[in-house]
C-alpha cells in the first residue's frame, strides 16, 4: 500500500514528543500499514482489537503490558476497548517517573467519535492526534493524468493504485458495503443499512449543496432530527464533510445552513455508479464533484490551524472556500472552476468586496498561473496546495 513519507514522518515526530499518539483516519486509508512500517527495526508489539484473541490478552492490561515497557505498543481499532484508556494513563505516568516519556503507545482509530472523547478525558496532556487522510494531489505524480485518476478513483490507496477503473470501482463499492454492514453498527445506534445507504447516496446527488434536513427526511420517511443525527455519524466517521458558512458581522444577510460533501471523490462516484471519466464528464455532479475534490485536497495541505468555511449572501455574493489561516497569512478566498478558463462570476467579486481577504485565487484545471485582477490569481490545484503546505 502507498503510504506518503510525509505521513510517516509526522507520526514519528509525534511519537518523539508524546507518550501516546492516536492516528485517526477512515478504514482502508493505510493506518495499519503505516504502523507496521514504523515498527520495523524497533522493539514493538501489534494488537488488533477487532481480534478476540488480542482482546483476551488485555483482560488484565497492566499485567500484560508490563512486559512491553520499552517497546512501542500498537493498538489497532482502539475504539473496541475504550476502557483501556484509564489503564494507559497509569502506565504512561509510571513510565514518566522512570524516564520513559515518549513513544509508548500508537493507537489507530477509524473514527473521531469515542476515541477522541475517551482519550481526551483519560489522556489529557499525554496524547497527540495525527489525522491520516486519503492520498492528496501532493502525494501522487505531477501530471494531469494522475490528478484525473485521483479525482475519479479517490485517495484510498488500493482504489487509486488499482490496475483498471473497474477494479477500483469494485473496491470502493465493497468499502461502502463494509461500512454500512459492519462499521456503522459499532459506532452508532442501530441504523438500517439500506436507509443509511440511501441517505449517503442522496448526499452524493446533493454534493456541495446547502443542507436541507427536512427535504432529506421526507425522502427517507424519518424526522429531520433523525437525518441530522445520521449525517453527524457520517461526519464523525470521516466520510462526509459539513462545511460551515462564514460568519462575520459585515452587515449582510448571510446563508446560515452548512454545505455537505462526500469527502472522498472516489466514494462519491461509487455511490452514484460512475465508473470512468467518460461517465463522470457527462454526469450532472461533475462540477460539484470537482469542487469537493479541490476542497479536500486544499484542507489536507493546509496547516492544522486553518479554519474552513464558505461564504454566500442573499444578495448573490459567493465564495466556495474561505480559509482563515491566522497570523500574517490572514484570510484566503478561493473560488473553484472546472475547465481551462478561470473566469469567475460576478458574485465572486461581490464576495471579495465583503470579505476583503489577504489573498484571492481562482483554482481551475489549466496549468498556467496568471493574474485575473488586482490581488486575484488564476492557479491550478497542485500549485495552491504547495503554497498551503509550505505555510
Amino acid at each position: 500500500m502507498m503510504i506518503p513519507r510525509s505521513a510517516i514522518r509526522k507520526v514519528q515526530q509525534a511519537l518523539e514528543r508524546q507518550a501516546a499518539v492516536a492516528l485517526i483516519g477512515p478504514r482502508q486509508v493505510g493506518k495499519t500499514t503505516l504502523a507496521h512500517q514504523l515498527a520495523e527495526g524497533r522493539s514493538s508489539i501489534y494488537l488488533d482489537l477487532e481480534s478476540k484473541t488480542d482482546r483476551d490478552k488485555l483482560t488484565d492490561p497492566a499485567l500484560f503490558l508490563k512486559d512491553y515497557e520499552n517497546s512501542l505498543v500498537i493498538l489497532d481499532e482502539i475504539h473496541r476497548l475504550p476502557e483501556l484508556f484509564q489503564t494507559l494513563r497509569g502506565l504512561i505516568d509510571q513510565g514518566r517517573r522512570k524516564g520513559n516519556r515518549t513513544g509508548r503507545f500508537l493507537m489507530l482509530g477509524s473514527a473521531a467519535i469515542d476515541l477522541l472523547r475517551q482519550s481526551g478525558e483519560s489522556l489529557a496532556g499525554r496524547i497527540e492526534y495525527v489525522d491520516l487522510t486519503p492520498l492528496n494531489v501532493l502525494e501522487i505524480e505531477n501530471n494531469n493524468a494522475a490528478v484525473n485518476r485521483l479525482w475519479l478513483r479517490g485517495g484510498f490507496p488500493d482504489s487509486y493504485l488499482a490496475k483498471k477503473d473497474q477494479d477500483s470501482f469494485g473496491l470502493r463499492r465493497s468499502f461502502i458495503r463494509t461500512y454500512l454492514e459492519r462499521d456503522v453498527p459499532q459506532f452508532g445506534p442501530r441504523i438500517p443499512a439500506d436507509t443509511l445507504e440511501m441517505l449517503w447516496t442522496m448526499l452524493a446527488h446533493n454534493q456541495g449543496m446547502l443542507l436541507n434536513a427536512s427535504r432529506l427526511a421526507a425522502g427517507l420517511s424519518v424526522s429531520a432530527p433523525t437525518v441530522t443525527s445520521y449525517i453527524s455519524l457520517l461526519v464523525d466517521l470521516l466520510l462526509v464533510r459539513r462545511l460551515p458558512p462564514f460568519h462575520a458581522n459585515i452587515g449582510k444577510r448571510i446563508v446560515k445552513s452548512p454545505k455537505t460533501y462526500v469527502r472522498d471523490s472516489g466514494i462519491l462516484h461509487a455511490l452514484l455508479g460512475i465508473q470512468d471519466m467518460n461517465e463522470l464528464a457527462g454526469h450532472p455532479v461533475v462540477g460539484t464533484s470537482w469542487e469537493g475534490f479541490v476542497i479536500e485536497n486544499l484542507l489536507a495541505a493546509a496547516p492544522e490551524r486553518a479554519k474552513a468555511s464558505f461564504y454566500r449572501t442573499a444578495a448573490g455574493a459567493e465564495m466556495d472556500l474561505v480559509l482563515e489561516l491566522g497570523g500574517r497569512q490572514g484570510m484566503w478566498a478561493i473560488e473553484i472552476k472546472r475547465g481551462l478558463t478561470a473566469k469567475p462570476e460576478r458574485g465572486f467579486y461581490h464576495a471579495l468586496d465583503d470579505l476583503k481577504p489577504n489573498r484571492a485565487f481562482v483554482v481551475y484545471s489549466g496549468n498556467e498561473r496568471y493574474p485575473l485582477a488586482q490581488s486575484v490569481e488564476a492557479i491550478n490545484l497542485r500549485a495552491i496546495a504547495e503554497e498551503l503546505a509550505a505555510l
